[in-house]
């Protein structure tokens, strides 16, 4: 029978070192030895120590049959420990082999049973003892609050359970770069806490055999390898030791053991949904071994943290969530006017910022952006959401590092993080986070975990405190700050949608009233095309008709006379014409208002009105008047009308006077309106009318007095009432019979505004 060792002696270098087969190193720890039986019982696998432990070496035991060698006796008790309910990870087989006590770990790998033996613990501590320092653990565990003070709180525990000099929580983030998190040590010990260490550090080979073997002992960094012997039946025979608790360890991760001091170590496993979450790292300075039974008490230690990671994290966390969701639930619960101009109202909300813990936000809608607090300049905003949109097709995007995913912005120390999210129809909102400059520091640089040099590779040897400065960076986001933005950006989304649904009906509505109104002006021109313009008509055809029958009996005077009221009628006829042509011209033309001077309108309307003025032996006063939004020659044709109607209906007993004043500041007309406004007042001393026609004399075609007192269409003042809705003022009458009018005429300051 061949016989050969399966010792892995591949040369592990920069390329591979990654991939290092650390769980089949073909060789273990010497202070236990390792047999591996095949299904039928026959030994297949022996490490060369096995004579210092019993009187059988290696080769006489492969190939053999393990009651040969043990007994029957041991063969059955091993057998009946497989058979039973027992948890053989947790409780090792204490059996009798060759005249002397072990305590024995069984697993199966790849369809080899692997025992591996060590000598009973003479001296072992009673299993009460660890039942009780577990219990009083378990009270205290009950006391803490935060994650953070229950992880001093085992490491405490594990350090009085276990004797080691130093016992740390070890913390991986995503990168699996390790954080001291807490720590129990010696008091002559220097302090690891807080320090961080790279992810290269235990390599990620090695991080997936912490995932599957959750408990890993080195007696003796010192020890010298022992290795495996198997009978030489196939090509590439080899052991899977990933459960195994004597396997040896990298020699590369030996040398980082001696680089930092260390003699003996103890590592549990924390792993939280499927992931190594962390590490319970147990440092001695000097030989140790413990027993299987305070190993058990020291991995349950693990999985106190474990089970109560999510608790604690939420504890954490609880005051922050509350804050967070009432400052959604305050934002959610605003009355906001169903305006695209609410979001200014929106963004100012302090509760916007209070959800996420953020330090700027920025609502991007119809090509407006709305900001608050600490944020970019417009154009970075725009180029930031154009970079989002190429990079990812998800409506969310976040990160605390905007200068790492988008090279091409320009940060700066306001902005450096931020939580993206889509609105739809080209609308977004961003929250931003500030740079936070941190410094961390490394047990070693990171750079240099792994140096190479003519012998090959080895782990750094220094592990002096290295400071890194990190910039470009925000503080992480945490979940619960997503998520809450997340729930706002839907409910903003669900409220832009009923601004743009509430805007159309209102645009429906006007254009009903637009059209209720028109409708109405149609059958007040059809009356009057069939009513007033029938009336000239008829006394031309009745005049020229009797000049054309009598042509003998008219006298010369009498034809000239007809033929000035023919000329006459004529004109009313045309001036009804013009008037009813520019009534229908006007249209709505509010996104066509600018800034006008009514002070050069009214010196415009006066001169181009001066031989009327002039005839009517007139006085106009007027006082220095406003700027407002509104269209120049609108203004031009509604200054004319009133005037003109002023000197219309001016008095025989008195000569006219025309007062024009107005606000020299905005006001709020609160009995009219609830925004700010200018008004401008035309008073006459003329014949006025009473005041229950304030409202039916701006209607078309309405008429205080016949055709043969005052000439003209009854057109003037429904025309001024046009005008003002176009430019959204409004305009109203206030009269006295022989005593005078009063048109006064309100125009409001923003643009945006409406009086009517």
């Amino acid at each position: 029978m061949k016989i050969k060792d399966i010792v892995n002696r591949d040369i592990v270098t920069l390329t591979n070192c990654e991939h290092e087969p650390i769980h089949i190193p073909g060789k273990i720890q010497p202070h236990g030895f390792l047999i591996g039986v095949t299904a039928d019982w026959k030994i297949d696998f022996c490490t060369d120590n096995v004579a210092d432990f019993i009187a059988v070496s290696y080769t006489e035991a492969l190939g053999q049959n393990f009651a040969a060698v043990f007994g029957f006796d041991a063969e059955q008790k091993i057998l009946d420990y497989l058979n039973t309910d027992k948890i053989q990870d947790a409780f090792p087989l204490e059996i009798e082999l060759l005249g002397k006590l072990f305590q024995v770990s069984i697993h199966q790998s790849h369809g080899i049973y692997v025992l591996e033996a060590e000598p009973h613990f003479p001296d072992k501590e009673k299993l009460a003892d660890v039942y009780t320092q577990t219990i009083q653990f378990v009270t205290q565990m009950n006391q803490t609050k935060s994650l953070k003070d229950l992880c001093a709180l085992v490491a405490e525990g594990t350090r009085k359970i276990t004797g080691y000099d130093r016992v740390m929580i070890y913390r991986f983030d995503e990168q699996y770069n390790g954080e001291v998190f807490a720590e129990s040590r010696r008091d002559d010990l220097e302090p690891f806490l807080g320090l961080h260490y790279p992810h290269t550090d235990i390599p990620a080979q090695a991080r997936e055999l912490y995932i599957k073997n959750q408990l890993r002992i080195i007696v003796d960094v010192d020890y010298e390898p022992v290795p495996i012997f198997t009978v030489d039946d196939k090509e590439n025979k080899n052991l899977d030791l990933s459960l195994s608790i004597l396997r040896s360890t990298s020699p590369i991760h030996v040398e980082y053991l001696k680089n930092i001091g260390v003699g003996a170590t103890l590592t549990i496993s924390l792993i939280h949904h499927d992931k190594l979450w962390g590490l319970i790292a147990c440092h001695h300075y000097s030989k140790k071994n413990i027993s299987p039974e305070i190993r058990l008490a020291a991995k349950l230690q693990g999985q106190f943290i474990t089970s109560q990671i999510d608790i604690r994290q939420s504890n954490d966390e609880y005051v922050s969530v509350q804050k967070a969701s009432l400052a959604l639930e305050q934002l959610t619960g605003l009355e906001i006017p169903l305006l695209q101009s609410s979001l200014e109202l929106v963004v100012k909300t302090p509760q916007i910022l209070d959800l996420s813990n953020a330090s700027g936000v920025s609502i991007v809608s119809r090509d407006k952006i709305y900001k608050n607090g600490l944020t970019p300049s417009d154009e970075k905003i725009i180029k930031l959401i154009e970079l989002i949109g190429n990079e990812s097709t998800n409506s969310v995007f976040t990160t605390n590092n905007i200068s790492n995913s988008f090279p091409e912005i320009e940060t700066d120390s306001d902005f450096a993080g931020c939580i993206y999210h889509s609105l739809g129809n080209n609308d977004h909102i961003i929250w931003f986070r500030p740079e936070t400059i941190s410094e961390i520091n490394w047990g070693g640089e990171p750079e240099k975990s792994i140096v190479k040099d003519k012998n090959g590779l080895h782990p750094r040897n220094s592990f002096n405190i290295w400071k890194q400065i990190v910039k470009n960076q925000s503080t992480k986001w945490k979940r619960y700050e997503i998520n809450a933005a997340i729930q706002y950006a839907h409910a903003l989304h669900n409220q832009l949608i009923m601004i743009m649904l509430s805007e159309e009906e209102e645009k429906y509505r006007t254009q009903s009233e637009i059209l209720k109104e028109t409708n109405s002006e149609l059958e007040n021109i059809n009356w009057i095309s069939t009513h007033d313009l029938q009336e000239p008509l008829r006394k031309i055809q009745l005049i020229t008709s009797k000049m054309l029958t009598e042509p003998d009996v008219v006298s010369k005077e009498s034809i000239a006379a007809s033929l000035k009221r023919v000329s006459k009628s004529a004109s009313r006829m045309r001036g009804l014409l013009e008037d009813i042509l520019k009534y229908t011209r006007i249209k709505n033309a509010k996104e066509a208002l600018q800034l006008v001077d009514l002070n050069k309108v009214l010196k415009s309307t006066i001169k181009e009105l001066q031989e009327v003025i002039t005839q009517k032996n007139a006085v106009i006063e007027f006082e220095n008047l406003p700027e407002i939004h509104a269209i120049g020659f609108l203004m031009q044709q509604l200054f004319m009308n009133i005037i003109q109607n002023s000197l219309k209906y001016a008095s025989e007993e008195r000569t006219p006077v025309i007062k024009i004043t107005a606000s020299q500041e905005p006001v709020i007309m609160r009995h009219l309106y609830k925004v700010h406004c200018h008004w401008v007042r035309f008073s006459d001393n003329g014949i006025g009318f009473e005041q229950k026609y304030a409202e039916s004399i701006f209607k078309v075609f309405t008429r205080l007095h016949n055709q043969e007192q005052y000439a003209g269409s009854g057109i003037g003042l429904a025309l001024c009432k046009k005008i003002m809705q176009a430019v959204g003022g409004d305009i109203h009458a206030e009269g006295k019979p022989n005593q005078g009018t009063d048109i006064i005429i309100y125009f409001p300051c923003d643009p945006e505004d409406t009086l009517i």
